[in-house]
């Protein structure tokens, strides 16, 4: 369980320090500092050295400013190694120094120090690694936009060969060198209104909200209010993929993104609650 929870701590804080510390030496510095201060005061200096190691691997399979190298694999492997380490190495007997002055109730019971560590990590790794995770899964699926009949009868406009919905990489052009600086604004806007990640310039908050509520009503087992909500959110989304026309862009885009993002959350809800009731 504590290994877990130190892996997820550290791979969730370095795609946070990654994602917003101006300096990102200082901000890992400052994580590897906290990580050896929870595993020594805990009695968990080899699992610490082992989260050290994982995210200094998940920085370098998973980046942030291009696709990632390894695809999907390295989170369905960080997923393995997770469950595995809750399932079948368990709680342990004695969490060290700090065990013996830990005393944390809640409205389910007392709180080890254990599950207090994975409930934390899991948490971590919902806010900005799991953005990540999604990218690579919408990585891999490429959405197939037709060009725009208007385009087809103007030459010296762009047309995209494909447009990635993952990846924040510009169109692919087969004329792009022939535009002038005017069509080239104008194609982009078009292109824009045209490309499904288009007015959704919230989703790096939603998605970290949503996972977060989706962990947080599993646990409560309010499940009804879990399925009002991922109800809501295909409600509030149709009049948009509605547009689809016949490509069905928008739909796949919507539908891989929200479903691996639920996976997520409820993968970090199972891990908790086992660990709760093993």
């Amino acid at each position: 369980m504590i290994v877990a929870g130190f892996i997820l701590l550290a791979v969730g804080a370095a795609d946070l320090v990654r994602q917003f510390a101006p300096r990102r030496w200082i901000g890992y510095l400052a994580v590897a500092v906290i990580l050896l201060l929870l595993g020594s005061v805990s009695d968990a200096l080899l699992p610490m050295a082992l989260a050290l190691v994982v995210g200094a691997l998940w920085v370098w399979c998973m980046p942030t400013e291009r696709p990632a190298p390894l695809g999907f694999w390295p989170a369905v492997l960080l997923a393995v190694v997770s469950v595995g380490s809750v399932v079948w190495l368990g709680a342990r007997s004695d969490s060290g120094l700090i065990g013996a002055i830990w005393h944390l109730r809640s409205p389910f019971g007392e709180v080890p120090f254990d599950l207090a560590m994975l409930a934390l990590g899991a948490g971590v790794f919902l806010l900005e690694s799991s953005n990540l995770v999604v990218r690579a899964a919408l990585d891999g699926e490429h959405t197939w936009l037709p060009a725009d009949p208007a385009d087809q009868a103007h030459p010296s406009v762009p047309t995209p060969t494909r447009i990635a919905t993952a990846s924040a990489a510009p169109v692919v052009s087969d004329t792009a060198d022939d535009v002038d600086p005017a069509a080239e604004g104008d194609a982009g806007a078009a292109l824009a209104a045209r490309d499904p990640r288009s007015g959704f310039k919230g989703g790096r908050l939603i998605g970290p909200l949503e996972r977060i509520l989706v962990l947080i009503l599993t646990l409560a087992a309010a499940y009804p209010i879990l399925a009002a909500m991922l109800a809501a959110k295909g409600i509030v989304r149709f009049p948009e993929i509605s547009r689809d026309g016949e490509t069905g862009a928008r739909a796949e885009y919507f539908l891989v993104g929200s479903l691996v993002s639920w996976v997520i959350a409820l993968g970090a809800a199972f891990l908790v609650w086992w660990a709760a009731h093993s």
